[in-house]
């Protein structure tokens, strides 16, 4: 049997498997009948995010189990395996012994890396992760955390932040091919590590990762409150560096994507956000990461896109700097500008912008679910197939 193509027959397969009736799923998710209906129908090929975390929670699925988000790296893997990441990250040799008694043999061998090595290894797999290159990092990432672990047990707590990120990384890594609950487990790793040191801003770092963890998980009060309770502890003076800014300022920006998720105002966190990229003045990159002006507008395009009023989605991105942004982040954006011309039913900007994105980061593209309901709601709009319409429902995998 094939595999159900779009979310109305993944959301009739799942309801049908639990013996549900719609009446009866609508009830539970708290969702109009009217809606389950249509989307089952294919009337509807997209809903709110919201309310596809409702009836994921109804049925007891990830949200992927419904949009179909999977590893889909094809000839892009570059030999990698997502499962020699997730037997990295879930090693038996990293499991306690009892007192007494000896540990279970360690799984790295032969000369420590430089420490010096190891960052300057990290920085450049970070590099790729933010150019979506995910098939060259797939096909390294086992191997660097076996690297950062092996120095981090030689070399002890100064190695404990590149243990961190390189956890930190194969969360976000996994994150991006669907994996939540390992990516969960990755930026737990991560936050063990960084307590072992002596740095809060990179223990607090991985906890941004965390809470994105979580909201991809649909545990959206658990997310916000874990990204505000950690930025809170780590509440920036006027005086502090700037990569403190940029930390503290990625925590409230993971607090504010639950918050805008449940249909809540954003004002509070972007407003909070927005002094600390003034203060910075422009892009700075700290921890793997950014914050400036430019991420300001962009995640103000990002909470109105999910709070479905374009025009204001428009207004800020008139305000986005694409050479302030990595390329993903950039085509994330674009995405974002995508769905207010969706909603304002321009569906020949929706697709060029989809379309740029694409060209930006086909493989990190392909892998977006966000992408193909949008291509999916592109084609459903117009009543003739464009090249380039055409061209992204290949793209994306499309029946």
């Amino acid at each position: 049997m094939s595999e159900p193509s779009t979310i109305g027959q993944r959301l009739k397969r799942l309801r049908t498997e639990r013996g549900l009736s719609q009446e009866a799923l609508a009830e539970l998710a708290g969702l109009s009948k009217d809606l389950i209906a249509k989307l089952e129908q294919g009337r509807r090929t997209s809903c709110r995010v919201t309310s596809l975390m409702r009836l994921a929670v109804a049925l007891d699925v990830e949200v992927s189990d419904l949009t179909g988000r999977r590893e889909r790296l094809g000839a892009a893997r570059d030999g990698g395996s997502v499962l020699a990441v997730r037997d990295a990250i879930l090693s038996p040799s990293l499991l306690p012994s009892m007192p007494g008694m000896p540990g279970l043999d360690p799984d790295d061998a032969g000369e420590p890396t430089p420490l010096a090595d190891l960052h300057t290894a990290i920085t450049a797999a970070h590099d790729r992760y933010w150019s979506g290159d995910f098939g060259p990092l797939l096909a390294t990432t086992a191997g660097l955390i076996a690297e950062a672990r092996l120095t981090h047990r030689e070399v002890g707590p100064r190695a404990a932040g590149a243990l961190a990120q390189t956890y930190q990384l194969a969360a976000s890594l996994m994150i991006q091919l669907g994996r939540y609950d390992l990516a969960t487990i990755a930026a737990e790793r991560g936050i063990a590590a960084a307590a072992e040191g002596d740095d809060v801003i990179q223990w607090a770092a991985v906890h941004a990762t965390y809470a994105w963890a979580l909201l991809r998980q649909a545990r959206l009060e658990e997310s916000e409150a874990l990204a505000v309770r950690v930025a809170e502890q780590v509440e920036p003076s006027w005086r502090a560096p700037a990569e403190h800014l940029v930390v503290w300022g990625n925590l409230l920006l993971n607090a504010l994507a639950p918050r805008v998720v449940a249909g809540r105002d954003p004002a509070e966190y972007l407003g909070l956000v927005a002094g600390a990229a003034a203060r910075l003045g422009q892009r700075v990159e700290a921890y793997q990461t950014s914050l400036g002006p430019t991420t300001v507008a962009m995640q103000t395009a990002y909470a109105y896109a999910v709070l479905r009023q374009p025009s204001r989605v428009l207004a800020a991105a008139g305000q986005v700097r694409a050479e302030d942004l990595s390329r993903i982040s950039y085509a994330r954006h674009l995405l974002d500008v995508a769905q207010a011309h969706v909603d304002a039913r321009q569906p020949r900007a929706a697709e060029a912008r989809l379309d740029e994105a694409r060209s930006l980061a086909p493989v990190w593209f392909r892998q977006q679910s966000l992408a193909r309901t949008l291509v999916g709601a592109v084609r459903e709009i117009q009543t003739r197939l464009s090249p380039r319409t055409r061209r992204l429902v290949e793209a994306v995998g499309l029946d």
